[in-house]
């Protein structure tokens, strides 16, 4: 991951370029072990690099040979080595995983991001056609806008954060994943068109748990492309848990195979290939990371599993002044006033800032499970199947808005990596079009929530089968992060909303804010706070979606999963 900024068709390029860095140098925290630019004809590309991978030669922005094309890109494509063997004629000055994209974009043009397997944003511009081009990736892992000023009228800017563009812009909105921009057609387009995206199509195709389980651990595997040292988040939940064991596997694998075949991994070419077999340097063991107020079940969870896997644990405790504190910074970094996403954002900025500080640059993350699955709680309100269904697309299509942004942005903030297996393409294939009657919370058949999850990595049925995790974490019932971490965080925002906001500011809302209105103390809070640190409020408030549960299914308007009917009901998996 990086940090990227782009200014097309900008009226005077050489004398706005000392803009353009100022506007690079908000987001260095994105990337910072170095800074580049390029100016052509009137656009220039800045870049903040952190780097993962091709660690001497991977610098940006990326020039063709020629120097028509210039790329700059945040994120790693992970079918890196595929792409270079496709085109064997290109002249690659680099062994950066994000090179292919020119060669790619030469072959297919706008049709370039489909052929991409990984987590990305970038900007393409060709010289000698005064062309942009800016994409990203099928689910918006990645953070991208898109600006434009009324000044400026010819003027596109492109940056990983809006906090570059809002200055220049009275126009910004999140650039929709899965999609392109052209300048030839000033048109945004979708590129991504998986089986599973008209969330009417209901499918009926029934679980396959060995399909599961074997994509999930080709993604996990196809993530381990490092160059770096790297550890997993592991809340203790089932979806962290589960990466951290598979992670922990392959590993071990990969440690075992280069030690028996005397391979030298620094001399390889890090990734994987077709098969998903990894290449990678400085395989130790797997370090894993976990926060929460002192006592919380989070915490006590991540030490069983990371004690289970083998894993080197490190359990980090913060208090609830430490998160009031953080509040400001995190609204900040996150530029997001939803309730759900800073409640979820503050352990997890905490806790990025500490693993920084412990040497390790990539994490891996287990969002999108809830949204594959109907892992929420309330998903056990969902009255038919296919309205399961349909939910569980439109949560997955939001991704971006919410926890994507929260799991970029809380690690970015201090130049840490994470990426998230369970959004994998082919993986979201698999499990996007399976029929939704497998995927229902039946608690009376003992059908917990992501019961196929769980039992797609229940070996107990196989005595010589070695388990993934403890049964009683396989089968631990879901809380929401910002439960998991202590149910007096929440408690202790919303004592402070209380205290921050008065009955008669709740009830006047400010003129600017429109439609969109506070309806609690909390959320009223976070919105003030917003406004305060994006003077441009209202471009920037436009970028922003409040995650709430399914309200005309009845569930409560608070969206901690405490609130849902079915929280600590028991449910015999034996």
């Amino acid at each position: 991951m990086c940090g990227i900024y782009a200014a097309y068709r900008q009226q005077d390029v050489e004398a706005f370029k000392g803009k353009a860095l100022q506007n690079s140098k908000r987001i260095r925290h994105r990337g910072p072990d170095w800074s580049g630019n390029i100016i052509q004809n009137s656009t220039i590309l800045c870049h903040e690099r952190l780097a993962i991978v091709g660690l001497d030669s991977g610098a940006q922005p990326i020039t063709s040979s020629d120097g028509r094309f210039s790329l700059a890109v945040n994120g790693e494509i992970y079918n890196h080595i595929h792409l270079r063997n496709e085109f064997k004629d290109y002249h690659f000055k680099s062994l950066s995983d994000c090179e292919p994209i020119i060669p790619l974009f030469q072959k297919y043009g706008v049709d370039a991001p489909k052929y991409l397997d990984g987590m990305f944003a970038w900007v393409l511009y060709d010289r000698d056609e005064d062309r942009i081009v800016a994409a990203r990736d099928p689910i918006g892992i990645t953070t991208l806008y898109m600006g434009k000023s009324s000044k400026n009228p010819q003027t596109r800017y492109f940056a990983s954060e809006l906090k570059c563009l809002i200055d220049e812009c009275d126009e910004i909105f999140a650039f929709p994943p899965g999609h392109v921009y052209d300048s030839n057609t000033d048109e945004i387009t979708r590129y991504f068109q998986p089986t599973w995206w008209d969330g009417s199509k209901v499918p009926t195709k029934n679980v396959d748990y060995k399909e599961v389980r074997e994509s999930l651990e080709l993604a996990v595997r196809k993530r381990l492309m490092a160059e770096v040292p790297y550890g997993v988040l592991l809340s203790g939940g089932l979806d962290s848990s589960l990466i951290a064991s598979i992670a922990a596997r392959e590993s071990q694998k990969a440690a075992a195979s280069i030690s028996k075949d005397g391979v030298d991994a620094n001399k390889e070419l890090s990734g994987v290939d077709d098969k998903g077999s990894l290449h990678s340097s400085g395989f130790n063991a797997l370090h894993s990371f976990a926060i929460g107020l002192p006592g919380a079940p989070d915490l006590i969870a991540a030490e069983k599993v990371a004690h289970f896997i083998g894993t080197i644990h490190h359990s980090h405790t913060f208090t609830l002044e430490e998160g009031l504190d953080a509040l400001d910074d995190v609204i900040f970094n996150l530029e997001t006033y939803d309730v759900t996403t800073i409640r979820a954002s503050t352990p997890m900025y905490l806790l990025s800032r500490k693993i920084k500080a412990q040497g390790v640059k990539m994490v891996l993350s287990g969002e999108g499970s809830d949204e594959i699955f109907g892992g929420y709680l309330y998903f056990a309100n969902a009255p038919s199947a296919s309205e399961f269904h349909q939910e569980c697309v439109q949560r997955v299509k939001n991704l971006h808005y919410a926890d994507c942004l929260r799991a970029n942005k809380s690690t970015m903030a201090w130049g840490l990596e994470a990426r998230v297996p369970f959004l994998d393409k082919n993986f979201l294939e698999v499990c996007m079009n399976i029929n939704p009657e497998d995927k229902l919370i039946k608690p009376s058949e003992g059908k917990i929530e992501k019961y196929i999850l769980r039992k797609a990595f229940d070996t107990s049925d196989d005595p010589d089968a070695k388990p993934y995790l403890p049964k009683e974490i396989l089968y631990r019932q879901k809380e929401q992060f910002s439960d998991g971490v202590g149910y007096s965080w929440i408690d202790g925002l919303k004592d402070a909303a209380e205290a921050a906001v008065t009955d008669e500011e709740l009830a006047n809302p400010k003129p600017h804010w429109g439609d969109d209105i506070p309806t609690t103390k909390e959320a009223y809070w976070y919105r003030c706070k917003f406004d305060q640190q994006f003077p441009n409020s209202e471009a920037a408030a436009s970028t922003v979606m409040r995650w709430i549960p399914k309200a005309e299914w009845g569930c409560h308007a608070d969206p901690s999963g405490r609130y849902a009917t079915i929280h600590e009901q028991k449910v015999d998996h034996e």
